[in-house]
């Protein structure tokens, strides 16, 4: 595998406060549809605060839909990672009338009722990175991510490249319920799933965070006599606390025990080339221009690829990071 390879092509494109805090206008990006002069408002139903792949998605989206572009962005993030107020922004979004909805889904079910709502009033509906399951395209105009399972992947054939005879492993994962959670596991599986010489030692969720990824990999390792050559964290902050439970159990992260990660966040970047990690999966959060693209289209009438796939990279060595670092935007 080259140090940097590009492995997706394009094919065919948030804490929301309880509603007694209000919902918050901000400016952000492209040629709105409004008339008249009159701006066209876009509801962001976003998750929020969840690290710094999800600040980079979100910010981005907010610098795109702007003001001087024609829009009126207003950012409803999730109170606390809660579906339920996520659910109480779009119904007062859908109750407002505003033009188009962006949704980022803390869960994945639950969402029939509102999106037959904002369909009914016709109000087109896009989904920014995390699917809703079922999986219904009636529902919305499309999805707008990076390929999970093809992400995931291409993790999984770097491992099997690495311990050709197979390694002993466990999985960080993100929130149960989270679509991307069971796209990147469905990924992984699809190439180490069935391979008798890797040994699956567990998987557990550690929500994300840097914290919960050191707390429960210390535990994974103490079980296991420290006899863990591999830990696949599905995202940058999970991988990189598991490097701090890896240095106090004694052992050497990169040589003792390899970290893959999934997102390319500039942390996940520096502890690549300094040896830390082992392998990082990009997966690229600024698409807020693909997105503005599909808004203006779906206002338009125009047809639109039910998921269009964000372009996105690997990095497998410390000099594909550092040749990297100098240009990462997150």
């Amino acid at each position: 595998m080259s140090a940097r390879t590009r492995i997706f092509q394009v094919a065919g494109v948030a804490a929301v406060g309880a509603l007694s805090l209000g919902l918050a206008s901000c400016s952000g990006g492209a040629a709105g549809s409004g008339g008249d002069g009159d701006l066209t408002t876009v509801g962001f139903v976003a998750v929020g605060p969840e690290g710094d792949w999800r600040a980079a998605n979100e910010q981005n989206i907010q610098d795109t839909f702007t003001e001087d572009a024609g829009y009126e962005l207003k950012y409803a993030p999730a109170a606390n990672l809660d579906q339920k107020s996520q659910i109480d922004a779009f119904t007062s979004f859908v109750d407002e009338g505003v033009d188009v909805i962006l949704l980022s889904a803390t869960e994945g079910s639950g969402w029939e009722d509102s999106l037959e709502r904002a369909q009914e009033a016709e109000i087109p509906v896009i989904l920014i990175d995390r699917g809703i399951e079922p999986d219904d395209t009636d529902l919305y105009v499309t999805r707008i991510a990076p390929d999970n399972p093809q992400v995931a992947a291409g993790v999984a054939e770097w491992a099997a490249g690495e311990f050709p005879d197979g390694a002993k492993y466990f999985v960080l994962e993100g929130p149960a319920g989270v679509s991307v959670v069971n796209e990147r596991n469905e990924g992984w599986d699809s190439v180490i799933g069935d391979d008798s010489s890797f040994e699956k030692l567990g998987a557990q969720t550690a929500n994300w965070s840097t914290e919960e990824g050191k707390s429960v990999f210390e535990t994974v390792l103490k079980s296991n006599g420290n006899d863990v050559q591999l830990l696949f964290a599905q995202n940058d902050e999970m991988g990189l606390g598991a490097i701090q439970a890896v240095e106090e159990a004694g052992l050497t992260p990169g040589e003792d025990v390899k970290i893959a990660t999934i997102d390319g966040t500039k942390g996940a970047m520096e502890a690549l080339a300094a040896g830390e990690l082992s392998f990082v999966a990009e997966y690229n959060p600024l698409f807020g221009e693909t997105a503005l693209d599909a808004v203006e289209k779906a206002l338009e009438g125009e047809d639109v690829e039910p998921y269009i796939i964000v372009p996105s990279e690997t990095f497998d060595s410390p000099e594909a990071a550092e040749a990297a670092l100098p240009d990462r935007q997150y």
